[in-house]
């Protein structure tokens, strides 16, 4: 049966952010396809996960060169999704997708030369059959290349209309000052960056916001939960299936510590005093910064999604509340990479 995205998918008007001080709105709750769209994966699940987040008004999909596993699978799996289901709906839609990290053998494969970004920009559009992508990010900063020629090439994928908007992601302080006045000059200004942030992981209260709010240029957090953790999934130990217990995941056992779970049993409490669960309250603390634009999440199954998009009911975090949660979270040491 051919797919048929519900009417009521922008019933919600206050779903959208805008990117900073440029025009593009994202939904304040994206969806990546870090984990659980690759090859490995169920492709029935991810197609119906696509669909439900559409029918909600979801219409920010993220990816990257090597998301799967294997690497390219996920790209490959939503461009099945949107051949067959959605390619009605490509202007409706903000796709994005990143180079940086290890995709090929050899020395054009990873990092941010010229020849290795554009190489597998083109690569991103083949395989998921597109012939442009609203956002394309640098995935991270390459200590050993110019920064000139990292963003010179992101700058040519916009001149080239191969991406629509340019992005970064994983850049410190400094060095989105620096890439963004290059876009600027080269006239592919930058629109957003992607960072890890968390109640867990807070480097980019160390400056990056702060940089990005004088740039003008949005915010969208990735591992928003922290790869689960902060999720009620983790409070009874580690439970088979979830991302701590793969082998390819980024979440270890070792991440999941009798402090962390100590620090989440406390923060679910709060959660559950406000009537939410924590993974809302979680997404609630993020995106109460000024310069978030969205949060990606992850999803495994329909309900998360749903779950999760529930944030947007109570956003609102009293200052009781904030001092609450930053109590909890003051002795936090370590981050979740």
């Amino acid at each position: 049966m051919k797919y048929v995205p519900a009417d009521t998918r922008y019933d919600q008007d206050d779903l959208y952010r805008r990117c900073g001080r440029w025009g593009l709105k994202l939904p304040m709750v994206s969806l990546g396809l870090w984990h659980n769209f690759g090859g490995v994966d169920a492709f029935g699940t991810g197609r119906a996960m696509v669909h439900r987040a559409f029918d909600l008004g979801i219409t920010h999909f993220d990816l990257a060169n090597n998301y799967g596993p294997p690497p390219g699978s996920a790209e490959e799996n939503f461009g099945r999704i949107l051949k067959h289901d959605l390619s009605d709906y490509r202007d409706e839609l903000i796709i994005s997708t990143k180079a940086g990290y290890l995709m090929w053998p050899g020395p054009y494969g990873e990092w941010g030369s010229r020849k290795y970004l554009l190489s597998s920009l083109d690569q991103s559009l083949r395989r998921m059959g597109l012939e442009y992508v609203d956002i394309f990010y640098s995935h991270r900063p390459d200590p050993n290349t110019p920064l000139e020629e990292t963003m010179g090439a992101v700058a040519h994928a916009v001149r080239s209309g191969k991406a629509l908007y340019a992005g970064l992601s994983n850049y410190k302080p400094e060095e989105t000052r620096q890439a963004a006045q290059l876009l600027r000059e080269m006239g592919a200004p930058c629109l957003i960056h992607q960072p890890r942030y968390s109640m867990l992981d807070r480097w980019v209260e160390g400056g990056l916001l702060e940089a990005l709010d004088q740039e003008g240029v949005g915010c969208i957090a990735f591992s928003p939960l922290a790869q689960g953790l902060l999720t009620e999934k983790y409070l009874r130990g580690i439970p088979e299936g979830s991302r701590a217990s793969k082998a390819h995941g980024f979440l270890r056992p070792a991440h999941v510590t009798p402090e962390k779970l100590s620090q989440v049993t406390l923060l679910n409490s709060v959660a559950r005093a406000r009537g939410q669960s924590l993974a809302q309250l979680a997404l609630a603390w993020v995106l109460r910064q000024p310069q978030m634009t969205s949060v990606l999440i992850g999803a495994s199954s329909i309900a998360q999604i749903e779950e999760n998009l529930k944030t947007l009911e109570r956003l609102a975090l009293s200052e009781d509340e904030l001092k609450a949660i930053e109590a909890i979270l003051a002795p936090a040491q370590g981050i979740i990479k």
